[in-house]
């Protein structure tokens, strides 16, 4: 993934917008409402969404499942279109570049008590108005301010 962070990086810098994609994971609570999961970010220990850098050989969808996993310790399904996009400015060594990230719903079906980025991260899960108010990113505060999740399939 480096890799595709440093090609990233050399194409802000010529001016292109770059990409990422996001999760957001999401239960269903017993009254049918969602709660979604926030992590902490590693650096400024601001609440977010799990997301990452597009990986080579797998769709939007895989590497946000991927990344959900590895940043909040969450396994489920992510739905085939992203449910929005938002883009905000990335914070790099030596300045800001733009980022395009696409968002993508996903049904937690397993939350892990050990995860890669256990450590380095804290999560919580809110009703999704509440955590759009915790969320800096005005356009993604604005998806969960206004998230619609697919009805449960009933029992």
């Amino acid at each position: 993934m480096a890799t595709t962070k440093k090609k990233a990086v050399r194409r802000a810098r010529k001016g292109q917008r770059i990409r990422q994609v996001a999760a957001i994971p999401y239960r269903l609570r017993e009254d049918g409402s969602p709660e979604v999961l926030l992590v902490t970010s590693r650096t400024t220990r601001r609440f977010i969404v799990p997301k990452g850098w597009p990986m080579k050989g797998k769709s939007g969808r895989k590497a946000a499942t991927i990344e959900a996993q590895e940043e909040a310790g969450v396994l489920g399904k992510a739905l085939k279109q992203p449910a929005g996009t938002y883009s905000y400015w990335k914070r790099m060594t030596n300045g800001f570049i733009r980022v395009d990230v696409a968002v993508y719903l996903l049904q937690v079906t397993e939350e892990l008590a050990d995860w890669q980025e256990a450590a380095n991260r804290q999560r919580a899960w809110l009703p999704a108005a509440d955590a759009a108010l915790l969320i800096d990113e005005p356009e993604l505060s604005t998806l969960l301010r206004d998230l619609t999740v697919p009805a449960a399939d009933p029992a």
